[in-house]
């Protein structure tokens, strides 16, 4: 990093060669890397992760292959490094930086979790692939629990949830619309996929905390989170709905900073079309949005992608800050995202942008970075900048190591299985199902003083027996009486808010 807060990225190629820097009070605007496979992705988004490591900034990372855990250890001089820094007039020193691995399923890294309710109906719906009339139900379940205060941490809780629709199908269609038997079930038979994938290990407790992925070391370096996502990708919708789930929560947890000096907090999506595949446009816009205003939270929003195209224009139009790796033009569709890429930079009348996309190199790129005043410079054709940490995956050993010395070491490792949905349904069950006296029975209990109160005004007293010791059945009055009782005995005591109110991302306006 430079002293002007600005951070290295390359240096141009053309008749006046100048070092290619980004701003670091701009990078909260966004940026896109994109370009074929094997053209230096990767590398060049080690090289943004570094910089800002440098600059006291906390980066996120997916860690799609694993070759991006070689940051956390010291690079080697490699002669092509050594060459490339002599090249952009530096001198190319090996370095290690802080670093934290992370995996939803607590094989890689620190176990990720969040609850059922955080994740919210809409991006839920999309982890399970649900159709509109069952993703109208799943909203309809949400909204019982929290009209009930059931917390819906994990995913038996929600199992629970559902049956407890399935088995109160006319109260809850009169009350919120039809919910049928077949809807629920096609819900809980998604759910039995989503589990026999192991995605059930991302539901649960201890949550993340957000604050954990936006530490420094000693020395005032932002830590590298890395997230460990080879096994991930095999199931994309988690992958893609994770992702937005934490932007979700970043952009409600933290405050309105406006721009900063440098971003609280650099996030890094790869593979980012995943995230837009087969995406509602309730979904698209909801991105769209938060991309555009999360900016004044102090983060900033990286896409990683092979083609540009992947991104949504909308999405696209956000992004200020622009690495533009080599693409083949060989399809149709290729050359359409040759001109699309081209069209996007701010043109430079020394070259052909075009046709110099389909020429570059690997470690080469063209770059367009925000100015001084927030408009793009214009395009450069430029050399990237040699990482400085280990180019290439950690053994095994290494990053066992690393995790060891973690300083989150123990806080998520165990799972939490705190009184929820599950439980709270499965007292409930047991008290319907109670005989009617029991609840006049209980000692000292509000069901006791309520079933006598109730029985005494209605000249109660216990029913006599009949034949071998057994009660005549209820009367229809009794039955009223029995079901007020116990209703009454459950709202005693409940405290009345406001129902939990979600919007698109799984809860930006959760209270």
């Amino acid at each position: 990093m430079a002293d002007d807060g600005t951070l290295l990225v390359g240096k141009s190629t053309g008749p006046s060669p100048k070092p290619e820097v980004l701003t670091l009070h701009l990078a909260n605007r966004h940026g896109l890397v994109a370009g074929a496979t094997g053209t230096g992705k990767t590398v060049t988004l080690q090289v943004l992760a570094e910089g800002f490591s440098n600059a006291g900034v906390p980066v996120f990372a997916a860690d799609i292959k694993g070759d991006l855990s070689g940051i956390a250890a010291a690079g080697e001089a490699k002669p092509v490094f050594v060459k490339r820094a002599e090249e952009l007039g530096i001198a190319y020193e090996p370095d290690r930086f802080p670093t934290v691995f992370w995996d939803l399923f607590g094989e890689q890294g620190h176990p990720i979790r969040c609850t059922v309710t955080e994740m919210g109906p809409l991006l839920l719906a999309r982890l399970l692939e649900l159709n509109d009339t069952q993703e109208g139900v799943l909203n309809i379940a949400f909204r019982v629990a929290d009209e009930n205060q059931w917390p819906v941490i994990d995913l038996k809780d929600l199992r629970a949830l559902l049956t407890f629709c399935s088995e109160n199908l006319k109260e809850i269609s009169g009350t919120y619309g039809n919910v049928s038997a077949a809807s629920v079930g096609a819900i809980q038979r998604q759910l039995l996929v989503l589990e026999n994938q192991g995605a059930d290990k991302f539901f649960g407790e201890p949550a993340l905390n957000l604050d954990d992925f936006m530490r420094k070391d000693r020395e005032g370096r932002g830590f590298v989170n890395i997230l460990a996502a080879d096994k991930l990708m095999q199931r994309p919708k988690l992958y893609a709905s994770f992702l937005l789930w934490m932007l979700s929560e970043l952009f409600e947890q933290l405050p309105e900073v406006g721009d900063l000096d440098r971003p609280k907090l650099v996030f890094f999506f790869d593979e980012a079309h995943l995230l837009f595949n087969d995406a509602p446009k309730s979904l698209l816009d909801a991105v769209e949005q938060v991309v555009r205003l999360i900016r004044s939270k102090g983060v900033g929003v990286y896409f990683v992608t092979q083609n540009p195209l992947d991104v949504p224009e909308t999405v696209l139009g956000q992004l200020g800050n622009r690495v533009q790796h080599g693409l083949r033009a060989f399809t149709p569709r290729d050359q359409r995202a040759v001109r699309a890429a081209a069209e996007t930079f701010r043109q430079n009348p020394g070259f052909d942008v075009a046709r110099a996309i389909t020429e570059l190199g690997v470690g080469e790129a063209l770059v367009s970075f925000l100015e001084a005043k927030g408009t793009p410079s214009m395009v450069e054709r430029a050399l990237i900048a040699p990482p400085q940490g280990r180019v290439g995956p950690l053994t095994a050993q290494e990053r066992a190591e690393i995790i060891a010395q973690s300083p989150l070491r123990g806080r998520y490792d165990e799972t939490v299985d705190n009184e929820s949905a599950y439980e709270m349904l499965a007292k409930r069950k047991g008290l319907d199902s109670a005989p009617a006296e029991a609840a006049g029975q209980s000692e000292g209990g509000l069901g006791g003083l309520l079933g006598g109160i109730l029985g005494n005004v209605l000249g109660g007293g216990a029913a006599p027996k009949g034949r071998g010791g057994r009660r005549p059945p209820p009367s229809l009055v009794e039955q009223v009486v029995s079901n007020a009782a116990r209703s009454m005995a459950r709202s005693v005591g409940k405290q009345v808010g406001d129902a939990i109110l979600r919007n698109v991302l799984g809860g930006l306006t959760r209270k």
